[in-house]
């Protein structure tokens, strides 16, 4: 695979850098596919498949027609068809699995209306896409900044030179219709190429930036995922998962798409677990579900007018529970055969949950503090706020005491 480390194949179809896909410069990380059947023999009369999976700026992926019967290996850039002059993109998969992916995408191989390939693009015309790309970055700033003058409640997401620069495709996000008509023409003279505007989803945004997602990799919808299922919040409730926005929420703003990938199999693990409504009778009393761990299989019970949670395997629940059903009642929740029942302890009052009916009594003691805090703060301005003629004074007041106390001037 021709790939920004090693910008060559080694003469087939297996990745040119090694890595099958995984280089380190993140441009072959895009939806990649390692073409499995390039080590098989093929028959002397065996006719390639005339269609190839092109790959172009992010995620985009269509599929053309070698009319040509050119020898195309994964990485070659290619010039193909499009609507006004040709682009340039790079094959990402060639061969019999291209079948398999025209059936997953439901593609017509015999649709005629499907473009072809022109030819394998020379140097000049790689620089000249290579050009057009460098510059997409400050075409996107001055695209922003057109849109924010003319207040459009929308935002300009990514941008796409065509290979040959005569057109330009801008995707954006928005809430609700928006009227570019103004923008299109603001577009048109600014950037002297035919302008296309695509509105895309928020987990579509995603996946033409990508990133690096909560778990260390890199996301998942620019890597492999294509189908952006729903997800609600059933999915994190059903897992036990705590109601966090911001720990649930991918870089789209959306609900993560992981949340639905072990969702069946918590489903499944859930038919084992008894009803919330079902209690368990025993000598001590009733018991009512307070609490489940799905990965460990343990339901935690609590008797009524009781703080402590006990917990429970399935297996001793189904028991209890056929145990109730036959007229039958345990001795405790737990098995007293294999020992003593064992409960995590809550701190319990008698008259209710802090200990205290009196919603007052912290009243006299803030009273008190606050009391206090009114002395020191009239201390410290006494101190701060002395008179200026304190000083005068006391000197007057020790010369008179010192005039009083000699002896010479009693008479």
């Amino acid at each position: 695979m021709g790939c920004g480390s090693c910008g060559n194949n080694n003469g087939s179809h297996s990745p040119g850098c090694g890595n099958n896909g995984a280089c380190s410069t993140g441009s072959c990380n895009k939806l990649n596919v390692y073409n499995w059947l390039t080590d098989m023999v093929l028959p002397e009369d065996y006719e390639p498949f005339n269609i190839v999976e092109v790959r172009f700026k992010g995620s985009k992926k269509q599929f053309y027609k070698n009319v040509n019967h050119l020898e195309l290996y994964t990485g070659d850039k290619v010039i193909v068809d499009s609507d006004i002059g040709y682009d340039v993109g790079e094959v990402s998969l060639a061969g019999e699995l291209v079948k398999l992916h025209l059936k997953k995408y439901g593609v017509d191989e015999n649709n005629s209306e499907m473009r072809t390939i022109q030819s394998v693009a020379n140097d000049d015309e790689v620089d000249k896409y290579e050009k057009f790309k460098a510059i997409e970055q400050k075409s996107l700033e001055q695209a922003r900044t057109i849109a924010l003058q003319l207040r459009l409640k929308m935002k300009i997401s990514d941008i796409e030179y065509q290979g040959d620069g005569k057109k330009i495709t801008f995707y954006y996000t928005s809430e609700g219709r928006v009227d570019f008509r103004e923008l299109i023409r603001r577009y048109a003279s600014e950037f002297k190429s035919r302008i296309q505007m695509l509105q895309v989803s928020y987990r579509e945004e995603a996946s033409r930036l990508g990133g690096i997602g909560s778990c260390g990799r890199e996301l998942c919808c620019s890597t492999w995922l294509t189908d952006y299922k729903v997800v609600s919040m059933s999915a994190p409730k059903t897992q036990n998962l705590s109601i966090n926005m911001l720990k649930l929420s991918g870089q789209c703003g959306r609900l993560k798409c992981c949340l639905n990938y072990e969702l069946e199999t918590y489903h499944e693990a859930l038919k084992s677990f008894p009803n919330e409504k079902v209690k368990l009778k025993t000598e001590s009393g009733l018991a009512s579900l307070k609490k489940i761990d799905i990965l460990k299989g343990t339901a935690w019970y609590c008797y009524e007018k009781s703080f402590d949670w006990i917990p429970l395997n399935l297996e001793r629940v189904n028991e209890i529970i056929s145990l109730n059903k036959k007229g039958k009642t345990p001795v405790t929740l737990s098995d007293t055969a294999k020992g003593a029942e064992i409960a995590f302890k809550t701190l319990e009052y008698k008259d209710d949950l802090l200990g205290e009916n009196d919603l007052t009594r912290m009243d006299h003691k803030n009273k008190k503090s606050n009391q206090k805090r009114g002395h020191k703060g009239r201390d410290k301005n006494r101190r701060f706020n002395k008179p200026k003629n304190k000083a005068n004074n006391h000197k007057g007041n020790k010369n008179s005491t010192t005039k009083n106390q000699n002896p010479k001037n009693k008479d």
